[in-house]
């Protein structure tokens, strides 16, 4: 990088904090990557998701010849940004963020981009100066997500939304995605309801949207706490990936497993076997290790300066999938072959 960059970059990040726990691609990361170019992937928080995500970047750097720091904060909004700032004081040559605070880390982002090649994956950071984002239509994956939903509770219902925080773009996008499906609305992404009141449509209330800031503890006792508010409830939404699994818990522990609907996101194995056990209505699934391949095959390719991989709105859309009894076993071997794990029984 050229040393006006790297001052720029040294100015930035005066005071950063620890040096984040990374992998390259063939095991450890070390300052000099042997003349190969060298991206970052960060990731929003630790979760199953990310290890699909980090074995699709690692698998994108094996095939490409680059090295890759795969980085997973697991301390929230602060330790991201830390992170974020020791990355670009190795010179790095691009880097791909999952925001967790998009709007307040605007700042914090434009900075980055005049230092690196920057694009966001998985989640957006729309008003910065991110090259691209990779990943699916969020509000898009909502509305698909509610459709399972009505599939579960045809004649209407109660419904809460548990996630981790809404503060992301794709949690926020998701969310309205769901609620307006259910409430068959027009679409509109700009659209926001307050998560703490109920919402009535003609058919379905969603009684509220629950958060837990990524702790689990939390997450369980959220969805145990709807229970014993709501005993008659008609179906528990968790929108991010450790949510389903954490629901069907607190449903197990309740006595109610198999009489509560559920409809989750993402492909943990306990929401897998949920649909197929018939426990869990559906699932939501996005593409985790697409999300790492190709932001390592994207920021390569800008790194060579072709700025044609970036498409006029800015989005390289990696589509999300419905996952029902119908076909889960077909995509949960497909997913098992890309990790190296054998074929579920």
């Amino acid at each position: 990088m050229k040393a006006a960059a790297s001052l720029a970059a040294l100015t930035f990040l005066a005071g950063c904090g620890d040096k984040p726990e990374s992998a390259g691609a063939g095991g450890k990361a070390s300052p000099d990557a042997g003349g190969k170019p060298r991206f970052a992937y960060v990731t929003n928080g630790v979760a199953d998701f990310w290890t699909i995500a980090k074995i699709g970047a690692e698998k994108a750097a094996t095939d490409l010849g680059v090295e890759v720091d795969v980085v997973m904060p697991s301390g929230g909004l602060s330790e991201q940004k830390n992170r974020i700032e020791d990355l670009l004081t190795r010179n790095i040559d691009g880097m791909a963020v999952s925001p967790i605070d998009a709007a307040n880390q605007t700042t914090m982002l434009n900075k980055a981009a005049e230092v690196t090649k920057l694009i966001t994956h998985d989640s957006d950071a729309p008003e910065s100066n991110r090259l691209v984002y990779v990943g699916m239509d969020n509000y898009t994956a909502g509305r698909l997500c509610g459709k399972i939903v009505k599939e579960a509770l045809p004649e209407g219902g109660t419904v809460m939304l548990l996630v981790g925080r809404l503060e992301q773009d794709n949690a926020r996008l998701r969310r309205q995605g769901v609620i307006d499906e259910l409430l068959d609305r027009s679409d509109d992404s700009s659209r926001f309801d307050p998560p703490s009141d109920p919402i009535k449509g003609d058919k379905y209330t969603i009684l509220g949207t629950l958060t837990d800031q990524f702790d689990r503890a939390k997450a369980k006792a959220n969805a145990e706490d709807t229970l014993s508010r709501y005993p008659d409830i008609g179906c528990l939404v968790g929108l991010f990936e450790y949510n389903p699994p954490l629901i069907l818990q607190a449903l197990e522990q309740g006595g109610k497993l198999g009489k509560v609907k559920v409809v989750g996101f993402d492909e943990n194995p306990a929401t897998l076997q949920g649909i197929r056990d018939g426990t869990v209505q559906g699932t939501l699934v996005q593409n985790p290790y697409m999300y790492g391949y190709k932001s390592i095959e994207v920021l390569k390719a800008l790194h060579e300066g072709k700025k044609d991989i970036i498409p006029a709105n800015k989005f390289i859309d990696v589509s999300a999938q419905s996952i029902r009894k119908d076909n889960v076993m077909e995509f949960w071997k497909d997913l098992n072959a890309k990790l190296g794990k054998p074929a579920p029984n």
